[in-house]
C-alpha cells in the first residue's frame, strides 16, 4: 500500500522522501548506539598486573565472569614496574596489582589510586634444568653456578633477589652477594623471562618466585632457609580511573574475598 502511495509522488519528491527517512532512521538509532557503547564500558574492566599473577588471575577472571554474567575482565601481564610506567602514560586501567608495594604507593602518592590494599605474600626459591648441570644440592650450593640469571634492579624480583644475598652475606658468608653477581650472565625484566632462561637451559640457576617455580614442569627447584627467606607482598590497587565503574570495585573485593583467597592459595600464594 505505501509503495503504491509513493507511485502517485514524482521521482524527484520520491527520493527527497527516501532521503528524510533514512536521516530519521539513522536519527533513531544513535542513541542504541551510545547505549550499546557505554553499556559495553561499564561490564568491562581493564585489570594491570605482575606477571607472576598469570595463572592464578586467569583462573580468577573464569570464576569472576561466572559470578557476573555478561561481564568482561581484560587482563594485562608484565613486570609491575613497566605496568606503573604504563599507567603514568595514560593506560587505560581500572585495577593495578603489583607484586612490590613501593608501585601501588608511587601511584598513590600521585593522586591516580582510590585505594589499596595488601592481599597476599609469595617466597623465593632457587631453580635450575632438570638435569641440574652445575650438580646443586641446595640453596647454600648458588656459587657453584656458572650461570645465574637474576631479574633486573628495577623489577621486583630483581629487587627481592638482591636482598636475599645481602641477608645471606650478612650471616657471615663474605662476599655472597658480590661472588654471585659476579655469575650472573643475564638480567630478565620480569620474573617469567628470568624462569624462561632456566627451561630453555641457558642458564644454571635462578631466583624466582615460589608461584612461578611450582607452575612450570622443566625446572627444579630448591628452597631457601627460613634464616634467609625474603617474601614478596603483593598490593593490589583501585586506580581512579576505574573507580566510577561498579564492575572493578567488584574485582577488587573478589580478590581479597575468601573465594579469592582461595584461588591464590591453590597456586602457591600465601594468604592471610
Amino acid at each position: 500500500m505505501f509503495f503504491r502511495r509513493l507511485s502517485g509522488f514524482s521521482s524527484k519528491n520520491q527520493m527527497n522522501l527516501f532521503r528524510f527517512l533514512l536521516i530519521g532512521l539513522c536519527c533513531l538509532s544513535l542513541p542504541f548506539t551510545s547505549c550499546r557503547k557505554n553499556n559495553q564500558k561499564i561490564n568491562e574492566i581493564n585489570v594491570y598486573a605482575a606477571s607472576s599473577l598469570t595463572e592464578a588471575f586467569q583462573k580468577m577472571k573464569v570464576v569472576f565472569e561466572a559470578l557476573y554474567p555478561g561481564s568482561t575482565v581484560r587482563l594485562t601481564f608484565a613486570g609491575s614496574q613497566v605496568l606503573r610506567l604504563q599507567i603514568q602514560q595514560g593506560a587505560s586501567a581500572d585495577i593495578f596489582v603489583s607484586a612490590n608495594q613501593a608501585h601501588v604507593k608511587a601511584l598513590s602518592k600521585a593522586g591516580r589510586v582510590k585505594k589499596s590494599q595488601i592481599f597476599a605474600k609469595n617466597d623465593l626459591v632457587l631453580i635450575t634444568p632438570l638435569q641440574n648441570p652445575s650438580k646443586l644440592r641446595s640453596f647454600g650450593d648458588l656459587l657453584k653456578a656458572k650461570r645465574l640469571v637474576i631479574g633486573s634492579e628495577q623489577v621486583p624480583i630483581g629487587l627481592y633477589t638482591r636482598k636475599l644475598l645481602e641477608k645471606v652475606e650478612s650471616t657471615g658468608s663474605k662476599d655472597f652477594a658480590k661472588r654471585a653477581l659476579h655469575q650472573v650472565v643475564s638480567k630478565e625484566k620480569n620474573v617469567r623471562l628470568v624462569r624462561a632462561k632456566v627451561e630453555l637451559g641457558e642458564a644454571d640457576a635462578a631466583i624466582v618466585y615460589k608461584t612461578d617455580a611450582l607452575a612450570s614442569k622443566r625446572v627444579k627447584r630448591f628452597i631457601i632457609p627460613k634464616k634467609w627467606a625474603v617474601s614478596a607482598f603483593y598490593s593490589i590497587g583501585l586506580l581512579k580511573s576505574g573507580q566510577k565503574q561498579p564492575l572493578a570495585q567488584k574485582w577488587f573485593n573478589f580478590l581479597v574475598s575468601s573465594k579469592g583467597r582461595s584461588i591464590l592459595s591453590s597456586f602457591g600464594f600465601v594468604v592471610p
